[in-house]
């Protein structure tokens, strides 16, 4: 296959204030949250992340999405490197987290022509693409709507078409169900399936296994901020369900630990 990320040795350490060591309960100065971090993914499929909280994976994919910057290592999208080519990453990848927060006070159809903007699209296909968009995920109807008056779901939605004005061939999606409704959570995950019917590649963290068995196609497991598994749900399983072979490995990470 077309391999299009190449993630190399990818390490990151975060410095603890003395507030954060009492929240830790811990004397150490430091956190390391990404440990020599290593693998790749193919155009045209879903990759996941599965990790418990804390795992690792929203700071793997701020790394990929050149929002921090490594303390070691590199990763390459379509040749791009995140550390030495930020700009050109940025211009090949959407980046959808539920930490986004819109503006109250904009709405919908102002943001998507912001965003669309700031990439140089054209008004004409500007306006192709909300149209298209705004009805898949039934914006049209609040696109004039401040944020401030969205339920929590239209704003999950109106996130998800603002990161991807650009339609871009590489999307990074850090749990993008996290604190959605079933039947949005269920209009995301139709479209993360669409998208890569479309050819692009998508990369997810999660820790719902039940999304990696629907959507992934290859999976790696990140256990403190280490990648321990990495192969398609088949090789990983071998044979057991993805929840029972994940806690067979987590127990073996943390040395028997229950």
């Amino acid at each position: 296959m077309n391999e299009i990320l190449r993630v190399e040795g990818l390490s990151k350490t975060f410095q603890l204030s003395r507030k954060q060591q009492k929240i830790e309960r811990t004397e150490r100065k430091e956190i390391v949250a990404v440990d020599n971090l290593s693998f790749t993914a193919n155009k045209g499929e879903i990759f996941g992340l599965l990790g418990p909280n804390g795992a690792g994976k929203t700071t793997t994919l701020r790394m990929l999405a050149t929002l921090i910057v490594p303390d070691k290592g590199d990763a390459f999208i379509d040749g791009y490197s995140i550390v030495s080519q930020p700009e050109q990453v940025r211009a090949k990848i959407g980046f959808l987290t539920s930490e986004l927060k819109l503006e109250d006070f904009f709405t919908p159809n102002y943001l998507f022509d912001f965003f669309s903007q700031l990439y140089g699209i054209t008004p004409e296909v500007i306006a192709e693409r909300k149209t298209k968009l705004f009805k898949r995920f039934g914006i049209d109807r609040f696109a004039e709507v401040k944020v401030a008056d969205l339920s929590t779901g239209m704003k999950q939605k109106t996130s998800l078409v603002v990161s991807l004005v650009h339609d871009p061939e590489f999307v990074i999606f850090d749990e993008p169900t996290n604190g959605l409704d079933v039947l949005t959570a269920r209009t995301v995950t139709d479209y993360l399936q669409e998208l890569r019917e479309q050819g692009k590649t998508i990369i997810l963290s999660t820790h719902i296994f039940s999304l990696v068995e629907k959507l992934c196609d290859r999976v790696g497991i990140i256990i403190d901020g280490q990648l321990t598994h990495c192969d398609t749900l088949e090789g990983i399983c071998a044979g057991q369900t993805l929840e029972d072979r994940f806690f067979d490995i987590y127990k073996e990470k943390k040395g028997g630990m229950e």
